[in-house]
Formats: structure tokens, sequence, C-alpha cells
């Protein structure tokens, strides 16, 4: 039986909500441990997870779900551009440009060869996530406003309840953006 194009979307969804379940881990974890000139072998790791996770999230949200909905809604394949114009149309996004600096930090990431400035890196990724995290949100309510695709993929429900009265903590006093 071949797979329907909003079959693909629930899968993709499904993976973008644990995905978010342990990027959020990563940023309540790396949130309390802060910036630093110096980090333990254990606050390393866990920048570096926060990083991995960060970048796989950002290419599901890139490379999987705004061309999932594109499928769903019987749009023609494009360049990765034509999706984020669309997901801006949609108001998934805030911007094209937006949604540029998070590819960008990504890719930054993947290719991070040098460990000199490492501390500039996990400063970018502790400011940029929690606006990944608001566009998963925004990528949720699209969904089930259009497709009736039932989710879970809101702050309280990627967040086990291990982690949620520490990363509540994180989000409080920050705006939509993230920002403080």
């Amino acid at each position: 039986m071949r797979t329907t194009a909003l079959e693909v979307l629930a899968g993709n969804l499904a993976k973008l909500e644990k995905s978010l379940k342990w990027l959020d881990r990563s940023f309540g974890r790396c949130s309390t441990i802060g910036l630093k000139e110096d980090y333990t072998e254990e606050d390393f790791d866990d920048f570096e997870n926060l990083t991995s996770r960060y970048a796989r999230t950002t290419d599901l949200i890139t490379n999987k779900i705004l061309r999932s909905i594109d499928a769903v809604e019987f749009l023609e394949p494009g360049s990765a551009i034509d999706a984020a114009n669309r997901a801006e149309k949609r108001g998934i996004i805030e911007s094209v440009a937006a949604l540029r600096d998070l590819r960008d930090l990504r890719n930054d990431i993947a290719h991070e060869y040098e460990t000199d400035d490492l501390r500039s890196l996990f400063s970018s990724v502790l400011s940029a996530t929690p606006l990944v995290l608001e566009t998963a949100e925004r990528i949720a309510s699209y969904c089930t406003m259009h497709f009736g695709t039932s989710s879970s993929m809101n702050r309280t429900g990627w967040m086990g309840k291990e982690t949620e009265g520490r990363n509540a903590r994180v989000w409080q006093g920050r705006n939509r953006s993230g920002r403080p």
C-alpha cells in the first residue's frame, strides 16, 4: 500500500516530537550551566548534546516538515527557499531570514572543527533554541488546524514531568521569541 503525503507528514511530526523532547532537555541543562570560560568534561558533553540536537531538529524542520506540509497541500517540491517562503506566508515561521539564521547556525555546528571559540557557538545555540521550539509549536498548530493532526508538540507536551520544572524556569521571563 502506498504511503500518503499526510501519513509522511504524521511520521515526520512524530520524529520532530521526539527530537524536541531531547532538545528541550539539553536546552534546560545547558541553560542551567550557562556560559563560562572553561567547561568541565560533563558540561562540555551537555553542550555537545545540545548542539547536536539543535542541528538534528533544525534539519527535521527545514528538510522534512516544511516539505511534507507542501506535499500535503499538493504543492510542487521546490528549493529550500521555496519551502521557507511558503512557511512564512502560512505564519509558521517569523521570517525567511530568521529560518535562514537557524539553518546557518546548524551549518556552523556541522562544520565546526575549531575548538577555540566554542563559547560563542554555545551562546548562539542557547539564543536560537527558543525560536526552534516556538517554530515547532507553530508547526503543530498549523498542522492541527489545517490537517487535523493531533500532537502534543508544545512545551508541556514534549517535556517530560521530570524536566518540566527546570525548563519552566528557563522559559520564565522570556518573550515569545525566547529572548529575555
